[in-house]
């Protein structure tokens, strides 16, 4: 493809990509395509020829636009907001098409340069002290299990220079939330801590962290030979946003002198909004946290803000040198390869930087105080509606709720919920996720779409009025 076929067709494109997001409101959420649908429409083998790129761009309507579930619709609701904001789509691009690769600071300077400055900016808009240090890494799944690998070096004094864990005389556990994310028993499992070392620590009335209960942990794997090493608290629970009480947990991890990870991947972003912070009371407690700002903030996925307070403890641990890799500047500058678990990193700040720059702090501010006041009107709505529940506090943009028409065994009350949401989300009018709690199967809807406003949360609430009490 020359440069002027790459113009014409990217021209067309981008025109395509506009005619979606104008279209997309009309869209069904989810569309009717049954396992294997896609698959059977591609051939089985590649092209020999190549393929004129007209027939490329026709088969996004005709394969993969009809066989998508729509994550921007304006009635998306389940999951978590994963936003791609127009300026952060073209910043991607851009970092796509500039095809480079930080190796080092020198293999790509404005690279590196760029992705410290975005990360600072983000530790100033959420309020944090300027001891943080940050870096981009692709998803919080990644962070957590970098923080785990810092836990677990600053435990062992550096083990992994020796007989790593196995060369440990005691296993070392670590420490999470009943309701944390998978990723923290993924984490715990790659840095090779075993699950029968992760300890999921009892949830309060808020299905938030109890530090009664951390500590007992704590002194019961004491007292049993073991050696604890770090707790992963969350500020925004998977399954409801519950807020874990950071300053309790961090005077007892630096009581018991392990590391603290915070996990805020997706209520984060709310940390730019002044009147939120309070969740993050004790955070400067903390050695390590990360956001997503694939998430609410609007970036194009991937892009997790990973921030620690002790950056030559990271860079010790993931640290490599080859001497292909080594610079005359290397005293100079800060070379991020040593900041995670790839050698090479994508420029996924020029999406970041784009997004900032063209919203503003507050312009962002404005889109989530939205989500969070349709958050509270849907969960007033749902509290005052005979045979309705809302089963979690709501901190911030996710209502959990649940249809309970009474005299239901909790067998046939989590059948009823299943299936009412399941009929909701066949329906494609929206879009919502099933989870489930201590008590039973509740339905998360996360409010947080670019362009979703009060008027589709008043549409979905009808269709899940609707769907749940529909007759039998």
């Amino acid at each position: 493809m020359s440069p002027e076929e790459f113009r014409r067709w990217g021209h067309r494109l981008i025109d395509w990509l506009a005619d979606h997001q104008q279209r997309l409101p009309d869209l069904p959420v989810q569309p009717p395509t049954k396992p294997g649908a896609v698959r059977d429409m591609l051939p089985a083998s590649p092209p020999e020829q190549p393929e004129p790129f007209e027939a490329v761009l026709a088969d996004l309507d005709r394969v993969v636009a009809p066989n998508l579930t729509w994550w921007q619709h304006p009635r998306f609701f389940g999951y978590f907001p994963s936003n791609t904001l127009p300026a952060g789509v073209l910043g991607d691009l851009a970092s796509t098409g500039l095809g480079v690769l930080g190796l080092s600071w020198q293999a790509a300077p404005a690279l590196t340069e760029i992705e410290e400055v975005v990360a600072d900016w983000f530790r100033q808009m959420a309020g944090l002290s300027s001891a943080w240090t940050g870096a981009i890494q692709d998803t919080a799944s990644t962070a957590t299990l970098v923080a785990l690998l810092c836990a677990r070096e600053r435990a062992t004094g550096y083990g992994l220079a020796g007989g790593g864990l196995q060369a440990e005389a005691a296993p070392l556990t670590v420490y999470a939330s009943a309701g944390s994310h998978s990723s923290v028993e993924k984490g715990a499992l790659l840095a090779g801590f075993g699950r029968d070392n992760l300890r999921l620590v009892a949830l309060d009335a808020e299905r938030a962290m109890r530090p009664d209960a951390l500590a007992a942990a704590i002194a019961g794997d004491r007292a049993a030979g073991r050696r604890p090493c770090a707790i992963v608290a969350a500020v925004g629970g998977t399954a409801t946003t519950s807020v874990d009480p950071l300053a309790p947990i961090a005077a007892i991890a630096a009581r018991e002198g392990l590391w603290l990870h915070v996990d805020a991947a997706m209520a984060g972003s709310a940390m730019i909004l002044p009147e939120c912070r309070g969740m993050f009371d004790g955070i400067e407690g903390a050695d390590s946290l990360v956001v997503n700002a694939h998430k609410w903030l609007g970036a194009p996925f991937d892009c997790s803000l990973y921030y620690v307070r002790d950056e030559p403890h990271l860079l010790r641990v993931m640290s490599t040198n080859p001497s292909y890799l080594r610079t005359a500047v290397d005293a100079e500058v800060r070379n991020l390869r040593d900041t995670g678990i790839p050698l090479g990193r994508r420029f996924r700040a020029l999406k970041l930087w784009f997004l900032i720059r063209e919203q503003g702090v507050s312009g962002l501010q404005a889109r989530l105080r939205r989500d969070i006041a349709n958050a509270r009107a849907l969960a007033a709505a749902v509290a005052a509606t005979p045979g309705w529940q809302v089963v979690a506090p709501v901190p911030l943009q996710t209502v959990c709720a649940r249809h309970d028409p009474g005299g239901l065994s909790d067998e046939a009350r989590d059948a009823h919920t299943l299936a009412w949401a399941e009929a909701l989300n066949r329906s494609g009018l929206a879009y919502v996720t099933p989870a489930r709690i201590e008590d039973g199967w509740m339905v998360r809807v996360s409010i947080g779409a670019p362009a979703t406003e009060a008027a589709d949360v008043d549409a979905l609430w009808s269709a899940m009025r609707r769907f749940a009490e529909a007759p039998a």
